[in-house]
């Protein structure tokens, strides 16, 4: 069940929800596969609209493996209920999520 007080945002991927999470050591791995270099630059990426298709898979990656999902779905060929936009909310929600607690409601 998604829980946006631990951080969790649902994403689809050929046809099975799942809750990906970043935790603390999702977003060290996070970081250091950055070519940005920081978590700081990536999030000011995605806020001016200038995130890659390379960043969302990285923010992807690390929420499967903080909310650890095995086996692994395969994103660069799995089918993502919404498409590339809903991946890109995804992980822009996970960043969000991450570094913010849920507004209450």
């Amino acid at each position: 069940m998604t829980n946006p007080w631990r951080g969790d945002v649902a994403l689809v991927i050929d046809g099975e929800r799942h809750d990906l999470r970043l935790s603390l050591g999702a977003l060290a791995e996070l970081e250091a596969s950055l070519e940005a270099g920081s978590l700081v630059e990536l999030v000011q990426r995605f806020e001016q609209g200038k995130c890659g298709s390379r960043d969302v898979l990285a923010v992807l990656r690390a929420g499967l493996s903080g909310a650890k999902i095995d086996p692994v779905p395969d994103l660069e060929h799995g089918q993502i209920e919404g498409g590339p936009i809903r991946a890109a909310q995804v992980a822009a929600e996970l960043l969000v999520r991450a570094f913010s607690l849920p507004e209450a409601g």
